[in-house]
């Protein structure tokens, strides 16, 4: 019997708002058609941003946007997006698809589109196109208050009150298209570029966000703090001079040139897919390893700032763009990697998903004037109550593998938090075949009462078409009854599972 075990006298920490974020980059029809469609557009929209995309995004309560990119942010000039559209320099995006747009979204879109969306702001800048004085005219540009070239030009473009900047990325995947770095290399340009990364406002300081590894690349995350802390701990403070370090990791079930369809597989390419995403549990404890030699006291937390399934592009679209569908197995590698964030928490304090809109594993797909949530969707509204929660100690005993000759699995993984009095509890039942029955209860005896229950699940490659787009959506969870001293919880396979849970009086 599987048993879990929740200890609400064992706070292990809090999981920032901010592991439930987002990433938009100038890549295929994220932006563009996307989130924005322009002013003039016969789709509904409110200065330019998609009404219904809009509004099906604020239901996810979504904490923080990450943008221009990405790859896209290593050859991106700000001053290309700024000033009347009609004026705006026309680009070729040389990253991705070697399409030309018209830099009508630019900063001051990108600002209106976190207002709208009422979340935090992770601006990502280069150092390999840009140089450091760029930079810093840029973040002037955004958040100087007050008398000055950049300030007063924000006022000429219509915007004389500052934006406030939460984050700020110092160049992105600078050990490959960004630049092809070595990691001392990039760790002293880091010193360098941060250092205009200026807080204008107090009250307010911006979040920097070092360039971390690929995947496993352990000599990257090793150097680069070497490197960036090495007479720079005393002097400055880490709190300020780095205050987080990026990870990468994309789940590619067929390897990294083949990559598999997002639709068309098999039960081995189901188990291969979990597994390869309970593998961040792995990435993260052994960078953090690496993190706690050189920040013992842990005040540089890690920021998985791309993660998701990335498939073989569908059928019939430009490989450039990325466009994937979205099936229960994405629903799955999500459930089964927010989990993983949340009991990291200590350590991860920001993660952006890959991509919102159209890109990789999006949370909505448009086609024209239509819009469709994906399951993956329905898993961040299910896991939004996370948000802010301090993470309970859970045991989960009992747990069988499940799985192929070569791919197995735990049947089943979650994560508890507590906030307000309220207990959310986020289950998955990894196996593709069976249900799984949990017994859940309190370390301390006390009774619990369910106040919600919701489910997403499916045959492992059904998805939403924009013919029928609530073929897998959240639904009511009824697979639960009071148990002695508890609950008894039966998930279905292919299922991650929601319970909002108090202890009964």
């Amino acid at each position: 019997m599987k048993r879990l075990t929740i200890n609400t006298q064992a706070p292990l920490g809090r999981i920032a708002p901010e592991i439930y974020g987002h990433f938009s980059e100038h890549l295929g029809r994220c932006i563009y058609g996307g989130l924005y469609v322009g002013e003039h557009s016969g789709i509904p929209n409110v200065n330019g941003m998609r009404s219904d995309v809009v509004s099906a995004l604020r239901e996810l309560e979504i904490p923080v946007l990450r943008w221009p990119g990405g790859c896209f942010a290593e050859e991106y000039n700000w001053r290309d997006g700024i000033g009347p559209k009609e004026s705006r320099k026309t680009i070729v995006n040389n990253i991705w698809g070697g399409v030309t747009e018209d830099n009508s979204f630019g900063t001051h879109e990108f600002f209106e589109l976190c207002r709208q969306l009422g979340c935090k702001a992770y601006v990502n800048g280069s150092v390999s196109y840009a140089t450091p004085r760029e930079m810093g005219e840029w973040v002037e540009y955004m958040t100087f208050d007050g008398v000055s070239p950049m300030a007063d030009l924000r006022a000429e473009n219509g915007h004389p009150e500052p934006w406030r900047v939460d984050y700020f990325g110092v160049g992105n995947e600078n050990w490959g298209n960004g630049g092809n770095m070595n990691p001392d290399f990039y760790g002293n340009l880091y010193r360098q570029y941060q250092t205009y990364v200026r807080s204008y406002d107090k009250d307010h300081p911006i979040g920097k966000i070092c360039c971390g590894p690929n995947v496993d690349d352990y000599e990257w995350t090793e150097e680069v703090l070497r490197t960036c802390f090495r007479r720079s701990g005393s002097e400055q403070g880490r709190h300020g001079f780095m205050d987080m370090l990026s990870l990468h990791y994309y789940v590619h079930p067929e390897g990294w040139d083949i990559k598999g369809s997002a639709t068309d597989f098999d039960t081995e390419g189901w188990y291969k897919t979990m597994g390869k995403a309970l593998y961040m549990d792995t990435l993260i404890r052994r960078h953090t390893a690496i993190m706690d030699r050189f920040d013992p006291a842990g005040e540089v937390g890690l920021a998985v700032d791309e993660w998701g399934t990335w498939f073989t592009c569908e059928p019939g679209t430009n490989p450039g763009f990325l466009y994937q569908q979205n099936t229960v197995r994405d629903a799955l590698v999500a459930g089964v990697t927010l989990n993983i964030f949340n009991k990291h928490c200590d350590r991860v304090r920001m993660a952006c998903l890959a991509q919102m809109v159209n890109v990789l594993q999006a949370v909505i797909l448009t086609e024209g004037e239509r819009m469709l949530r994906t399951p993956t969707y329905h898993v961040m509204h299910m896991f939004r109550h996370h948000q802010g929660g301090t993470l309970l100690e859970s045991t989960l005993t009992g747990v069988e593998q499940t799985g192929t000759a070569k791919w197995q699995v735990p049947a089943v993984t979650e994560s508890v938090s507590e906030k307000d009095g309220v207990i959310t509890l986020t289950l998955n039942n990894l196996s593709e075949s069976e249900a799984q029955t949990v017994e859940v209860s309190l370390a301390d005896g006390c009774g619990l009462e369910v106040l919600e229950a919701s489910i997403v699940t499916g045959a492992r490659n059904e998805r939403n078409t924009f013919d029928a787009p609530d073929t897998v959506t959240e639904r009511p969870f009824g697979g639960h009854q009071a148990a002695e001293g508890g609950l008894t919880v039966t998930l279905p396979a292919c299922s991650v599972v929601l319970l909002r849970l108090r202890e009964r009086q």
